[in-house]
């Protein structure tokens, strides 16, 4: 069974950057496209990056996706953070590779318990 375990998450002023980590177990880390998504109270999930373990792509230029093989580990570095970016963000898997399909939520099985973003005026 697959487990993600979202951090970094937090109250940061407008402006500033954090960074969040997803650790990965119980796959083939290399498999797996790894997902951020964010969901808005009230609203469904969104994409915000995904990576493969050759290409990273994101929705926004102001965040940076990337991911350690060997830690098995997902990471989203966001800078430049600004209010309309509050949400819980998720950390979605899939197995496969960058697809037209990776970019909807109902193509990731496995989900992390969320981490709050919650960026202040």
């Amino acid at each position: 069974q697959v487990q993600l375990v979202e951090s970094g998450g937090g109250l940061v002023q407008a402006g500033g950057s954090l960074r969040l980590s997803c650790a990965a177990s119980g796959g083939v880390f290399s498999d797996y496209v790894m997902a951020w998504f964010r969901q808005p109270p009230g609203k469904e999930r969104e994409l915000v990056a995904r990576a493969d373990r050759s290409i990273g792509m994101t929705e926004n230029t102001r965040f940076t996706i990337s991911r350690d093989n060997a830690k098995a580990t997902v990471y989203l570095q966001m800078n430049s953070l600004k209010p309309e970016n509050t949400a819980a963000y998720y950390c979605a898997t899939a197995v496969g590779r960058l697809s037209d399909a990776s970019r909807l939520a109902n193509a990731y099985a496995y989900w992390g318990q969320g981490t709050q973003v919650t960026v202040s005026s």
